[in-house]
């Protein structure tokens, strides 16, 4: 591969390639590329930016004390608003086969913004599951750790890591004319650019997915544990195992086929030799790349579904009239039912450990 004349799409987004024929080769399919990308990115901004909206406002304003994690719902919905916001941009381009019509700042800008928020995404996901880890299987540490003030000074880290991670797409995102057609892309790849680009999608996805399943599985075999341990199978536990589930799978199956492709088109990029073509791996990217983007509009929907504290949050804010309908446990939460639960499984085992010492001395 030629690095001083292809350039490789490094970003979240846009996958196309400013070498004249790799352009021809991954806009041929018209059918997908002007018609079904459109109206489906066209399908997640809607439902996503009313499913965030929503889901911002009945958090916000809700009556009475909040949970913690709510914190990391209502940035993470305000993550992925910022996203879905610029999705129009990427319609207009899809539809236009590519072609970039909207002038040097938008390409930059919205770049950036997809940048900044889709990172902030996912260390915020990673984020979460750290909190439901210590809440579950540290109760005594959490209580010291897991504070408001501790929780709005991660968010703000997470934000400011975000928006400096998304620097170099700003500085390197530019419109390149081909034919007397501007495209928005990136500029040409460097050795060091590849490297670095490596470096950023191992910390920014790989390692946040290695904590997020990590954390989970730590938890439902905690859960399993204290299935065999009590010999009660309690409804509340068992949907709390399908939730983290449900919320893992979700993860992967938006993200990983997109990363996976973008990390074999920036090793492609560093091995000359490789045996497939940067082609092959742009396709990939431009095939698995819906799934990635649509998991924006998916969050709010898991939530609702799954989450009744959530869907009484959301009724009650739409509908007043509601407020003293039953919707499942409202007070009670699957996270603190599930901390109450653990908590009191971790005390019994820890008894027993200090009663079996106490014998055998």
């Amino acid at each position: 591969m030629d690095q001083a004349t292809t350039l490789l799409f490094l970003d979240y987004y846009d996958a196309t390639s400013p070498n004249p024929d790799i352009m021809m080769e991954t806009h041929s399919h018209v059918p997908y590329t002007s018609v079904f990308l459109p109206i489906f990115y066209t399908a997640v901004f809607l439902t996503g930016v009313l499913g965030n909206l929503i889901l911002m406002g009945a958090l916000h304003f809700k009556r009475g004390n909040r949970r913690l994690i709510d914190i990391f719902i209502i940035n993470l919905a305000a993550s992925d608003f910022i996203f879905l916001v610029t999705l129009p941009l990427w319609v207009d381009k899809e539809a236009s086969l590519g072609v970039w019509r909207t002038g040097t700042f938008l390409c930059k800008g919205s770049s950036y913004a997809i940048s900044v928020n889709m990172h902030c995404s996912i260390f915020l996901l990673t984020c979460m599951s750290l909190d439901r880890y210590l809440a579950i299987m540290c109760p005594a540490l959490s209580r010291r750790l897991r504070k408001r003030d501790c929780a709005y000074g991660v968010c703000a880290s997470v934000w400011l890591i975000s928006c400096l991670l998304g620097l170099p797409t700003l500085l390197s995102r530019e419109l390149i004319h081909m034919e007397g057609k501007p495209y928005c892309a990136e500029k040409k790849a460097t050795s060091l650019k590849l490297v670095w680009a490596l470096v950023a999608l191992i910390v920014t996805f790989f390692i946040p997915l290695l904590s997020i399943v990590t954390c989970y599985c730590c938890i439902t075999r905690r859960l399993c544990a204290h299935y065999q341990q009590s010999g009660k199978h309690n409804k509340k536990l068992r949907k709390s195992i399908k939730i983290v589930l449900i919320v893992v799978a979700a993860f992967v199956f938006s993200w990983l086929p997109f990363n996976t492709f973008k990390f074999l088109a920036i090793v492609s990029g560093l091995q000359s030799e490789f045996q497939f073509s940067s082609t092959t791996f742009q396709l990939g990217m431009e095939v698995s790349g819906p799934l990635a983007f649509a998991n924006s509009c998916v969050n709010p929907l898991i939530y609702y579904a799954f989450d009744s504290y959530i869907r009484r949050a959301i009724v009650c804010w739409l509908c007043p009239c509601l407020k003293n309908y039953d919707f499942g446990s409202s007070t009670e939460t699957s996270d603190s039912h599930l901390s109450k639960a653990l908590s009191n499984f971790i005390h019994a085992e820890d008894f027993v450990r200090r009663r079996k010492r106490s014998v055998s001395l």
